[in-house]
């Protein structure tokens, strides 16, 4: 239960102390969250409660962290736990579950040793106890090998399955038996050094996802496309190709992304404040120090949107800007009448990702409060970019006459707009912790303009609620039940529909505090059309 929850809180610092945004109190412990569990290679039974309609057929398909230790030796960060992939399969208006490690490199040479043999995000690997102490004093100068622990997300390429992290390596998934059946290396494929674990498609099966690369002259962000067909059946990643490469406003310290956003004819590439250091980032296995050591927010900077053409890979020669905010994941895009909108769930502050240390998420009572109250809240706004600037465009006025938002851009220079937001949320979202994972009926709305999309609400730092947002008047509806932590929604159109929230979501909850359970992952219960999100 949670109780004195003031979502208008001002941000204040108080004797150089951390930043305070909410006021909350008595935040159940959630340390069972980031607790190993075991894998069930072969599918089990489950109980349902309700009834699962019947045209729902298929396998939804999950991937996170579910090993937090080898050994005698603990990850630091939650994005560090090995990855366990998740199968629920629906049928009949029954379902089966079936969980399986990823049979990752680092995975075997880390059960092989039964120690950290490969540094993840947070954690530093641990030196070699058998070599003598030069030996171990000269590898920390090494180059550290990037991890193939894909535990973020399945992406589709080519018909095929992967999971990914945001290192160069993905691992192809057999979806039947959760059997990863081949490691993919972007860098084989294109000059880039990882790619996003949240990739877009096109209708046609085209994807574009963004990578970076490092050179003597700079960082460089760089727009992928990868070609929705194969020339053999042992193709993956071939014909993949760099569309645009985007110099970073700082060569030596680039912003962190997470994702991006696309529309019909551009993809949308928000530079944050954010900053990676990479000096830091190259020196952390000498230093004894994770690559989020080097990850810092620096607000000094403004969030620059960069809008590529997709058929021509030109950027656009202006850039809009806007004050220093946070995104990790955007909602949708689309162009119209002249204008690009795009919804993103943004925050003021930048630290988020330094939070999720696995000590943190062990806390518990007034420590565990401290470290949600000093977390910015997440929020969806809207940003209206309009597209047909020049030279010849007048400064200093108010360039969006899109009449659907009161977010505004304003030409400042030769090649600069200055935007402001609009708020897609009311005082209600806000009791509920703001909002982050979105999800929209893709297939149908993606680079369209649309009306609800789906997400978590966060009255704890893991996602505690499922909330429905819609657009048209700023309203929310809520499943929530105490106890339960829901995943980020996935939305499943109903057959043959026409509305554009006719379907159901599908999330998996985790019951960490419920008595009896053995393996916390569970179907969502009854997530049929009694819920109210259909």
């Amino acid at each position: 239960c949670m109780a004195n929850t003031l979502p208008n809180l001002k941000h204040h610092i108080e004797n150089n102390k951390k930043p305070y945004f909410t006021d909350v109190h008595n935040l159940p412990c959630i340390e069972k969250l980031v607790c190993t569990v075991e894998e069930s290679p072969e599918p089990i039974s489950t109980v349902i409660h309700g009834t699962i309609p019947g045209w729902i057929r298929g396998s939804f398909l999950r991937n996170g962290p579910g090993k937090f230790e080898i050994g005698k030796h603990n990850f630091n960060h939650w994005f560090d736990g090995m990855a366990l992939l998740h199968q629920f399969k629906i049928e009949d208006g029954q379902v089966t579950y079936r969980s399986r490690f990823l049979d990752s490199d680092c995975y075997r040479e880390n059960r092989e040793h039964e120690r950290i043999v490969v540094s993840e995000f947070g954690t530093v690997a641990m030196p070699d106890p058998c070599r003598n102490v030069f030996q171990r004093f000269v590898s920390r100068f090494e180059v550290p090998k990037a991890t193939d622990n894909a535990s973020v997300s399945f992406v589709k390429y080519k018909g095929d399955y992967y999971v990914s992290t945001e290192t160069n390596f993905m691992h192809k998934i057999d979806p039947e038996t959760l059997q990863a059946t081949k490691k993919v290396d972007w860098s084989n494929f294109i000059a880039v050094n990882g790619a996003t674990a949240h990739p877009h498609t096109e209708p046609n099966g085209t994807t574009y996802n963004m990578g970076n690369s490092y050179t003597s002259k700079g960082a460089f962000y760089n727009i992928i496309r990868v070609p929705p067909e194969k020339s053999s059946t042992a193709d993956t990643l071939e014909g993949a190709s760099v569309v645009c490469s985007i110099p970073s406003a700082d060569k030596a310290k680039p912003s962190y992304y997470h994702s991006f956003a696309m529309t019909e004819n551009y993809i949308v590439f928000i530079e944050q404040p954010i900053k990676m250091d990479l000096l830091k980032i190259l020196t952390g296995k000498m230093r004894r120090k994770g690559i989020n050591e080097g990850i810092y927010w620096d607000p000094k900077h403004d969030t620059i949107f960069h809008l590529i053409n997709k058929h021509t890979g030109k950027p656009n020669p202006m850039k809009y800007h806007t004050k220093p905010l946070s995104t990790f994941h955007q909602i949708n895009a689309f162009e119209e009448n002249g204008f690009l909108v795009i919804d993103m769930c943004c925050s003021d502050d930048g630290n988020a990702i330094n939070n999720y240390l696995i000590q943190n998420l062990r806390k518990s009572g007034a420590a565990l409060d401290e470290v949600y109250n000093t977390m910015s809240r997440i929020v969806p706004r809207r940003f209206v970019l309009p597209l047909n600037v020049d030279k010849v465009t007048p400064r200093g006025i108010n360039l969006n006459t899109w009449p659907h938002s009161p977010a505004s851009a304003i030409k400042t220079a030769k090649n600069k707009v200055v935007c402001t937001h609009e708020d897609l949320y009311g005082d209600e979202l806000l009791e509920y912790g703001g909002i982050e994972f979105p999800q929209i009926n893709y297939s149908k709305c993606n680079t369209h303009p649309y009306r609800y999309f789906y997400g978590c609400g966060f009255r704890h730092l893991v996602g505690d609620s499922l909330i429905k947002m819609d657009l048209h008047d700023k309203r929310i509806k809520v499943w929530q039940k105490p106890g339960f932590y829901p995943s980020e929604p996935v939305f499943v159109p109903s057959p043959d529909s026409t509305q554009e929230d006719d379907g159901i979501i599908l999330s998996v909850v985790i019951t960490p505090n419920k008595v009896g359970y053995t393996n916390f992952f569970q179907l969502l219960t009854v997530v049929t059309c009694s819920l109210v999100f259909v």
